[in-house]
């Protein structure tokens, strides 16, 4: 960290501003209770071919030049689990009723909190923000679009819409030549060390701000941020330190 004035704040979406793992868990307990009623399965197996998807989604490479979309791609991770865990799948109509139940379930859930909507309100009165998110293109402008965040921010960008996402520092480059601000002007503000923290670092923010719950703890190896808070709603007070330190410097 130097002595320069915070100018602007670049937000990661996942798990900083929107909950969207507790959204997850719930399309998941509705895709189950669909799977029960349709096939009668058991609560462990439902379980199983529920923790198939979670890993295929955990674990999916999208390729948009492959003629399908997104969608096509997520039904059949549903289908794979079914049959995976089955050995068939009963109704070729099933996997697809699952994905989108589960997606549309997700989207209903996730949401601005009044709080977050009202920090970001005020934080845009004083600094020039921006929405810097990974992700499959399509996967995260339906999440921008469901949540209503852009008003506040002077510029959205999707990491699937360009070729490198975070951490790679062309994509934070590009963010920067948006806002026209240079890098140590920016504090980078997400949940994953392994994304937001070291692209920032990489990238020579001014701070990086890690929101962990997890009892804080940074892992062997892994990059470390400069703060650490639970929630974004504790960013104001990182903000205040980092002005408290600026002007102390030039006093």
């Amino acid at each position: 960290m130097d002595d320069r004035a915070v100018k602007a704040i670049l937000f990661d979406l996942d798990n900083t501003l929107i909950e969207t793992s507790r959204a997850g868990g719930a399309a998941i307990l509705k895709t189950s209770e669909l799977l029960k009623t349709k096939l009668g399965l058991d609560e462990d197996t439902i379980l199983t071919i529920c923790g198939k998807f979670k890993q295929k989604l955990f674990h999916e490479r999208f390729d948009p030049s492959s003629g399908g979309s997104i969608d096509d791609l997520r039904v059949r991770h549903w289908e794979e689990s079914i049959l995976e865990t089955l050995g068939s799948c009963s109704s070729p109509s099933l996997a697809a009723r699952c994905y989108y139940l589960w997606k549309n379930s997700r989207l209903e859930v996730l949401c601005l909190s009044p709080e977050v909507s009202g920090l970001l309100k005020s934080l845009r009165s004083r600094y020039k923000l921006l929405l810097l998110t990974n992700g499959e293109a399509q996967t995260q402008r339906e999440k921008v679009e469901v949540v209503r965040c852009e008003e506040f921010f002077d510029a959205v960008v999707i990491g699937g819409e360009h070729p490198e996402q975070k951490p790679f520092s062309s994509i934070f480059r590009m963010c920067f030549q948006l806002l026209e601000v240079e890098a140590e002007d920016c504090v980078m503000v997400g949940d994953s060390l392994d994304t937001d923290i070291q692209g920032g670092f990489n990238a020579g923010v001014r701070a990086t701000v890690w929101i962990s719950s997890a009892e804080h703890v940074v892992s062997d190896g892994s990059v470390k941020p400069d703060f650490t808070i639970p929630t974004v709603l504790q960013l104001p007070a990182v903000l205040a330190q980092l002005q408290k330190n600026n002007s102390e410097s030039k006093g």
